[in-house]
């Protein structure tokens, strides 16, 4: 059921987008008196699954969710209609129109994106705000995983800046660290301040444990919240409040602690020392397979500090400007990445990456913030210089309006070949490495 409301909310965001971006083009066409011959949600070869023709325009709903698309007439685009093309130019035809209004024509997606995405951003933090914890909040330090430790980090640092710039909200470190080419880390170890070097294999490694290891998270007590019903540890009679302090004689006051100690011992019996109310008792507990006992600790929120930032309705369009931008900063940096850091490009992820982003519970703040993160992310993919995409078609139409002279049509219909096989390679290329990540777990 998890997975099918992740699926559901992953099409609903895609419609959402495919629909606006399209409209982006759809619109500034019509207003230029050219002829849209289809205007279709995600593709359909060979048949769709709904149609219905208003005037010169078929509108439908294809059955291969991969996109979507406007067909306008007498443009050299994904449809590769060279009978059309053959034919002498009419004046409702995109190839007959000035270079100007193909431009404009050609930019309204990508437009529409940024916009789009700017005003969810607004309305998101209007609706919501903006929690976050203050990285000087974490007054427990942090705790790391072994990618963590092998850089030189420690359970209780606590992180001052990443390339010797503090970084004010904790859950921006490891982006930060991963982003901008550090260097550097500085903490504070027992009272002293530690500078940690990170080298491009760190920076590799950590890519490429993306998601499946924390490398920094607050570090918080471990205090018992509630329990798993029927589980060893409601059974050998652990209680809410109890405060764990150690595990098979080891100190363990720590909730990573206890789960580091746990999973490495997983078909055992763990010998667990509990703080409640002023007495101390040892309690003797089943581990299962996956090296648990059953209980849900205390929210690490209720020990920190928490920073929310209120926005009225006017300021929270400056406020979605800004998030826009900073998106578009950190989403250029990681393509960077991808290109210049030893096996970054193995982390390309495809449907079944994105689909996992989602909440596997129905989560409207979540949602829509990840509906604005993705509309950035196609307003930047689509106007990279690629024959095939609107970026592509616009390096073309700048060409023209440069030289005043049309690309030839050969030239054109081969680049939209090139540009549609380089799509498809990363499309199988992206999905393939989703598919060997499932086959690996």
């Amino acid at each position: 059921m998890e997975i099918v409301t992740q699926v559901a909310q992953f099409i609903l965001s895609l419609s959402i987008l495919i629909v606006l971006h399209e409209m982006g083009h759809f619109i500034p066409a019509k207003l230029f008196k050219t002829r849209v011959e289809k205007f279709y949600l995600f593709f359909d070869p060979y048949f769709s699954l709904f149609k219905y023709k208003k005037g010169d325009t078929e509108y439908g709903i294809g059955w291969l969710p991969l996109g979507g698309y406007v067909k306008i007439s007498g443009m050299i685009d994904e449809s590769m209609d060279k009978e059309q093309m053959k034919l002498p130019p009419q004046s409702w035809e995109f190839r007959s129109k000035p270079a100007w209004q193909r431009l404009v024509i050609m930019i309204g997606g990508v437009t529409v994106n940024v916009i789009l995405g700017i005003l969810i951003y607004a309305m998101v933090l209007f609706t919501w705000g903006e929690e976050y914890l203050p990285t000087k909040n974490a007054t427990y330090g942090i705790a790391t995983d072994s990618l963590g430790a092998s850089m030189g980090l420690k359970d209780g640092d606590k992180v001052l800046a990443v390339n010797n710039v503090e970084v004010t909200n904790f859950s921006r470190i490891p982006g930060e660290i991963m982003l901008n080419e550090t260097r550097s880390i500085q903490v504070e170890r027992n009272g002293q301040l530690v500078n940690i070097p990170v080298t491009e294999d760190n920076i590799s490694k950590m890519i490429e444990s993306r998601g499946k290891n924390m490398l920094v998270a607050p570090r918080f007590p471990c205090v018992v919240d509630s329990l798993s019903p029927g589980d060893p540890a409601e059974k050998v009679g652990i209680k809410k409040g109890d405060k764990i302090i150690s595990v098979n004689g080891q100190p363990a006051a720590f909730h990573n602690e206890v789960v580091t100690i746990l999973r490495k011992n997983p078909y055992t019996v763990a010998h667990i020392k509990v703080l409640r109310n002023n007495d101390t008792l040892l309690i003797h507990t089943p581990v299962n397979r996956e090296g648990a006992i059953g209980f849900y600790p205390k929210s690490p929120t209720s020990y920190f500090k928490l920073d929310t930032i209120h926005y009225s309705f006017l300021q929270a369009f400056p406020a979605g400007i800004n998030k826009a931008y900073t998106t578009f900063g950190d989403y250029v940096k990681q393509m960077k990445v991808l290109v210049t850091v030893k096996g970054a490009h193995k982390q390309i992820g495809g449907f079944g990456t994105i689909a996992s982003a989602y909440s596997t519970e129905w989560d409207w703040q979540r949602f829509w913030s990840f509906t604005a993160f993705l509309s950035i992310v196609l307003a930047i993919m689509n106007i990279l210089p690629i024959p095939a995409l609107d970026g592509g078609h616009v390096m073309f139409l700048l060409y023209e309006v440069i030289t005043r002279r049309k690309p030839n049509e050969k030239l054109m219909e081969y680049a939209q070949y090139a540009g549609m096989l380089l799509l498809l390679a990363l499309l199988l290329y992206a999905n393939g490495n989703d598919i060997m990540r499932a086959i690996a777990k």
